[in-house]
């Protein structure tokens, strides 16, 4: 079935997701107080020079400065770097001090800066410009040889002899015309100059280019022929895209439509329930198994778990079935949550080779649809599967939440017994080095409450060592781990 892609607009976000079947498969999300820098260009300095790291730091207008490794810096003059070459030093290429003109691989994620690189890339519909790259490159999801080959040859006689820059024929390019890239070629050649321009009159730490809105860019990079159509709830953006279909794709301008209905576009397809679920940890399978996924700053974990399924033969098949179940929706989950990075995957233990081979095989085959590069290794001798799924933006939860105020991110707080336990120790410790009338505790409720029932004989008992009457108080505002010992 073909996907629908849906576009809400609010002020301040944009929010466009993909929906396929009914199911929630991709969601996308820029808001303008943290609006994407993905395949933004700017013009930066190089603030420090890392030999140890390979690596420099540069400033290019952001609150923290950006990262550049030696690996994602363009030879000099065009040249071709073969896979045997030594790579430079970092000190052979930048120094501080030194204007660079830069594109963003990844988004700030957390508490690290940008990545950026030198080999700037500028996407139209069809082609993609390396204009300190070579050769032709074609999209690996364009499968037919004979349409490869077509494809390479037409952009190789419209780009002519010996050109200065590279071109990558994009999954869209498929059965396109000689007109309709020749197009796309004169509009990115002609953006280049323009970004070349731009360049040499900004000062450093300036944007040079930005990229188009996350709208537009759902058009130019996931509206193709599998896509049934384009809903967006605002008139005047509808307007927009409509005009950038019919210069860029007028083949498929008439799948865009404007949602008029009164009912909000994502409540209609259930996409709003669908974000809330992705952001709880368990997510149940059809069977009655589940998967609980746990992100964390190095790796994110995945455990399959068979739960209240019991199969209908035997506990090898039950198993089998699960973890098949668990992988189709681990595929999803890891491109609806934008999960990247190491990924672990605990499945339920096999026994048979073959049904671990399928099990791989469902995983591979479901993760093809999905646009960041994945590698997948076969199970480890321990039962887990390793794989690594490329980020180059924030997380679902990063982007939608923040760490609880509460557990500060620890994901638990101190249990009442356990801060009763801190307060007896508080109250020895004030007690011995002054001189008081009498101690007020003030504590979370629930403090409180086990301090008046199961601890009451420690209170009891730790008024006749101290001498001193102890009185407790709850307060609303504390936090289930937070008290005061006040001296009187």
């Amino acid at each position: 079935m073909k996907a629908e892609i849906l576009i809400n607009i609010t002020a301040g976000e944009v929010r466009a997701a993909v929906v396929r079947s009914g199911v929630l498969q991709e969601l996308l999300i820029e808001r303008v107080s943290r609006g994407g820098l993905l395949g933004n260009v700017y013009k930066g300095r190089v603030s420090r020079v890392l030999p140890g790291m390979q690596a420099a730091f540069l400033e290019i207008g952001l609150a923290r400065t950006a990262f550049l490794h030696t690996s994602d810096i363009a030879p000099p003059g065009g040249a071709v770097r073969e896979d045997g070459d030594p790579k430079p030093a970092i000190r052979d290429l930048l120094r501080e001090g030194d204007q660079v003109l830069v594109q963003v691989l990844k988004d700030p994620i957390g508490s690290k800066g940008a990545r950026l690189t030198t080999y700037i890339t500028l996407p139209s519909r069809y082609l993609v410009l390396l204009p300190r790259g070579r050769g032709i490159g074609l999209s690996s999801r364009i499968k037919d040889e004979a349409e490869r080959t077509r494809l390479k040859d037409l952009v190789g006689a419209l780009m002519g002899s010996e050109p200065d820059y590279g071109i990558i024929v994009r999954t869209a390019g498929e059965g396109a015309g000689e007109e309709a890239l020749r197009t796309d070629l004169a509009f990115l050649r002609k953006l280049w100059s323009m970004v070349e321009a731009n360049s040499r009159a900004a000062p450093a730490g300036t944007l040079v280019h930005a990229d188009l809105p996350l709208a537009v860019r759902v058009v130019r990079d996931i509206v193709t022929a599998e896509v049934a159509r384009v809903r967006i709830d605002d008139a005047d953006a509808c307007t927009k895209l409509r005009e950038f279909a019919a210069t860029f794709m007028p083949e498929l301008g008439h799948l865009i439509e404007h949602h008029a209905d009164g009912r909000p576009l994502l409540d209609n397809y259930g996409v709003e329930d669908e974000i809330h679920r992705a952001l709880d940890k368990k997510v149940p399978l059809k069977s009655g198994g589940y998967v609980v996924i746990d992100q964390t700053e190095s790796m994110t974990t995945i455990d399959v778990n068979t739960g209240g399924y019991v199969g209908h033969s035997n506990l090898e098949e039950t198993i089998f079935r699960t973890n098949l179940e668990a992988a189709v929706a681990i595929a999803r989950q890891l491109r609806l949550r934008n999960l990247g990075g190491i990924i672990i995957i605990d499945f339920i233990d096999m026994e048979r080779p073959v049904h671990r081979e399928q099990v791989l095989a469902a995983l591979e085959g479901a993760l093809r649809e999905d646009q960041a590069h994945t590698q997948i290794t076969q199970v480890s001798p321990l039962g887990l599967v390793e794989m690594t799924r490329k980020r180059t933006r924030e997380s679902l939860e990063h982007i939608l939440c923040r760490p609880c105020p509460t557990c500060e991110g620890r994901g638990s707080v101190l249990s009442p017994e356990s801060v009763c336990y801190e307060i007896f120790r508080e109250v020895l410790r004030q007690h011995r080095q002054f001189d008081i009338r009498e101690m007020i505790v003030l504590a979370h409720q629930d403090v409180i409450e086990t301090l008046l029932d199961e601890e009451a004989g420690s209170i009891a008992a730790l008024m006749d060592a101290t001498g001193k009457p102890i009185r407790l108080q709850a307060e609303s505002g504390y936090s289930p781990d937070q008290f005061d010992v006040v001296l009187i």
